[in-house]
Order: structure tokens, then sequence, then C-alpha cells
């Protein structure tokens, strides 16, 4: 190996992989985490099955056009189910399916964690007074 070469465990068993990619959660952070499907999972979690102009009243920073790509990718990947009624007027409704319900124990991990977010806090200050000082 040359000079400099970074070898991870991760890259040494997984040969061939990028050690962007070596990390097994990332394709998981990727899905889950993005910036409005938390928020949207939660929602359908905690209050059932909702139509659309629920999840926009709950969700009210979120933009209509933002909601429908974020509620598509989730049907895609299998996290949501949508549900058409040929009614007049149309009627569709959103629900989490049991894939989406399967992250429930992911999140009451992290809402469990949120409990140091006051720590986050103060660490964000204290790194900030401490960079300041150095910077002058």
């Amino acid at each position: 190996m040359g000079e400099g070469a970074d070898v991870t465990e991760s890259t040494i068993s997984r040969p061939g992989v990028a050690p962007e990619n070596a990390c097994p959660i990332a394709p998981v952070v990727d899905i889950v985490f993005s910036r409005w499907t938390t928020p949207i999972l939660w929602a359908l979690h905690e209050y059932g099955t909702q139509r659309f102009v629920e999840l926009e009243r709950r969700i009210s920073t979120i933009t209509p056009k933002v909601l429908t790509q974020r509620l598509r990718q989730l049907e895609r990947d299998g996290l949501v189910v949508r549900t058409y009624y040929p009614e007049v007027p149309p009627r569709v409704e959103y629900e989490i399916s049991d894939l989406g319900r399967s992250l429930a124990p992911l999140f009451a991990a992290l809402s469990e964690w949120s409990v140091n977010l006051p720590r986050v806090a103060q660490a964000r200050l204290e790194y900030d007074a401490r960079d300041g000082r150095q910077r002058r």
C-alpha cells in the first residue's frame, strides 16, 4: 500500500466497494432520512390513514409539490400505500405500509436519543466560541 492510503476493515472486507459506499447503513439513511420522509412517516404512523390535504396540514412547512414527490418516492420504496377511490370527486388516501411500520423501533430509538439535543446545542456553542477565538 502506498503512503497515505486509507485502509479500513470495511474496505478490506468488501473489495471493489468505494469507501463512501462501504458503510452498510448509508443506503438506509438515504431512504429514511431525507428531508421530508421522517415527518411524513411519523404522521402516517401516529395518525393513521390520511388524505393528501390532511398530511399537508400536519406538515405545514412542506409544499404540495414536494409532498407529492415524497409520497410517490415512499410508495415506490414500499414504505407508504396509496389507495385511489374512483368516486366523484376522486379520493386518495395514504397509509404507512408494514415495511414502513417496521421502522418504528428505529424512530423510537432516535426519539429516546433526542434527550441529548441540549448537549449538542451546548457543544455547538462551545465550538463556535472556541472557533471565533481561533480566527482572530
